[in-house]
């Protein structure tokens, strides 16, 4: 399912007047009242087809999607910049989706796959006070492949906000099992949701066009499932008792 609408293209200013280009995906007609800015992996940017497919097809189900180049990427250089850097143009991207998405204000989830994911998670965890109902993260890099001591974990208790992980069970930046010592001691406790036999790119060897359109559609629901769940839990904590 993906959203027919084209997305719209924004700007977002950042320091030492630079800017990166967004693309607002929109939600389809049964909007929810929330939104997800989604961030690309270190590698490909946000017209990848992965990017692309995953906020359109998130869009149809009634979210408001953002999408965005990180600096480096959108002046085609191939390494990323540091993290304060990319923490810095993600904080950017999310006053601008305020703005934008002012009225009435959605509740905002935000994410992104492996980098992008990270960033969010340090972005959160940077920020307490900033409005992030909940974190995405599809196929979060725990660690750099075959380095499992390099760990990329100790700023998650931080976060402070609910968190969904989509990993593969054959994902070399974190296995289930190490993801689940991570996250599942957290508060609050994040939730794994694991594909099976997937790698990092949540791909599974031998596949045919329709399981691998199955895992994509598995992704996607997931996700939108998740943040209905959050968005629900949120709205019956605020109802008066009785």
């Amino acid at each position: 399912m993906n959203n027919s609408k084209s997305p719209e293209p924004f700007t977002v200013e950042l320091d030492a007047g630079q800017s990166v280009t967004a693309l607002h995906y929109s939600a389809a007609q049964s909007a929810s009242g929330a939104a997800l800015i989604i961030a690309h992996g270190a590698g490909a940017g946000q017209q990848s087809p992965f990017i692309v497919e995953f906020a359109g097809a998130v869009a149809a189900r009634g979210f408001d999607v953002i999408t965005f180049n990180f600096a480096y990427m959108e002046q085609r250089r191939r390494l990323p910049d540091r993290a304060p850097a990319l923490e810095s143009c993600y904080a950017a991207v999310i006053r601008e989706t305020g703005r934008r998405l002012a009225h009435p204000a959605p509740m905002l989830f935000i994410g992104g796959k492996s980098m992008g994911g990270r960033i969010a998670t340090q972005v959160a965890a940077a920020d307490a006070e900033s409005p992030i109902a909940g974190l995405v993260l599809l196929g979060y890099p725990l660690h750099p492949p075959g380095q499992p001591h390099k760990r990329r974990d100790a700023h998650l208790p931080s976060v402070r906000r609910p968190m969904l992980v989509i990993q593969g069970s054959r994902d070399t930046f974190g296995t289930p099992d190490e993801l689940r010592q991570a996250f599942e001691s957290l508060t609050p406790p994040a939730f794994l949701h694991v594909i099976e036999g997937a790698d990092h790119s949540f791909k599974v060897s031998g596949t045919s066009a329709q399981r691998r359109a199955a895992i994509d559609d598995d992704v996607r629901q997931t996700a939108v499932q998740w943040m209905q769940g959050v968005r629900g839990a949120s709205e019956a904590s605020r109802k008066p008792p009785g």
